[in-house]
């Protein structure tokens, strides 16, 4: 009995000890939740002085994304306005390249505390990618120019393609103009200048002569010529009379390659005359003369009207 009575004794002891060691291990998980939510503990203050060090870091991430931005912008500007205009070229264009990145793409930075930041942060860097690799690549294709100087000067197509003198009546304009027999606006994508069959017509630049057709019929541009002069640039002489030349052979500006008709789709005699620019067309007025002064700009744009020598 007196052995059991200790056994028993021992077995309490052992209770209250557990159940004190229970009650103390709540009562300071309880303390502790309590002043964690009260004051930081040290682990905290790593993580908060952790957060707010990757808050800078990419503030100031985004401040050199718009400087590099900046830069690029002033290096473009000068593309554009001092490169490009001493190679008489147009500003190049990528399609796409300013279109934005499906959401999709940003789909993995979303959900965090941070991921207005984080996100802008990466949209600002795929923006400066895309506008460094346009401008790569412009840069490019006037490093090519640059070694090409003398011969890109005798390809562009910079004069005009009839004697002036010959003009019959006002130049038909480039641009969308009402069609004459579905009376609706229509892209025109060349001028049109009215003259005399027979009357010669010259090639505006060096190049090869791509692609002559002879055709007679009463659709189309008729009889037609297109000549490639290299660095992106084609011109189109259209509703011809008689070709000069055959494909293949190659052209220097000025030089006689065709009289004037009334071939395929066309009202009167007449040139219909294009200037392609990367498969683009683009206004041929803009490449007459570009010493002209301004008064003889101004005259030459006088003279242009939406008049409709074709009816296609």
């Amino acid at each position: 009995m007196q052995s059991e009575g200790k056994s028993l004794i021992h077995r309490l002891r052992s209770y209250r000890l557990i159940r004190n060691l229970l009650i103390g291990f709540i009562l300071v998980s309880i303390v502790n939740l309590i002043f964690s939510s009260l004051f930081f503990t040290p682990k905290m203050f790593r993580l908060a002085n952790e957060n707010r060090e990757l808050k800078l870091k990419y503030e100031v991430l985004r401040s050199r994304i718009r400087n590099s931005q900046s830069k690029l912008e002033q290096i473009k500007h000068r593309d554009n306005f001092v490169y490009r205009p001493l190679f008489s070229t147009d500003t190049l264009s990528i399609e796409g390249i300013y279109n934005p990145y499906e959401e999709s793409k940003y789909a993995h930075i979303d959900g965090g505390n941070y991921t207005p930041t984080i996100r802008q942060a990466w949209e600002e860097l795929d923006q400066l990618a895309r506008s460094l690799y346009l401008q790569s690549k412009s840069m490019d294709e006037l490093q090519l120019l640059s070694r090409d100087k003398e011969k890109f000067s005798t390809a562009i197509p910079a004069i005009w393609p009839i004697d002036r003198s010959k003009m019959r009546n006002k130049i038909g304009a480039f641009g969308y103009r009402m069609h004459p027999v579905y009376r609706r606006w229509k892209f025109h994508s060349g001028v049109d200048m009215p003259g005399r069959i027979g009357d010669p017509i010259f090639a505006t630049g060096d190049g090869v002569v791509e692609s002559v057709d002879y055709s007679r019929a009463r659709h189309g541009y008729g009889t037609q010529i297109v000549i490639n002069h290299g660095f992106g640039y084609k011109t189109r002489y259209a509703h011809l009379n008689k070709i000069h030349i055959s494909k293949g052979d190659t052209i220097t500006r000025g030089q006689l390659i065709a009289d004037m008709g009334n071939t395929g789709v066309s009202t009167s005699p007449h040139l219909h005359y294009e200037v392609i620019y990367k498969r683009s067309h683009v206004n041929p007025i803009n490449y007459f003369d570009r010493n002209m002064s301004a008064e003889a700009y101004k005259s030459l744009m006088n003279q242009i009207q939406e008049a409709n020598y074709e009816a296609e």
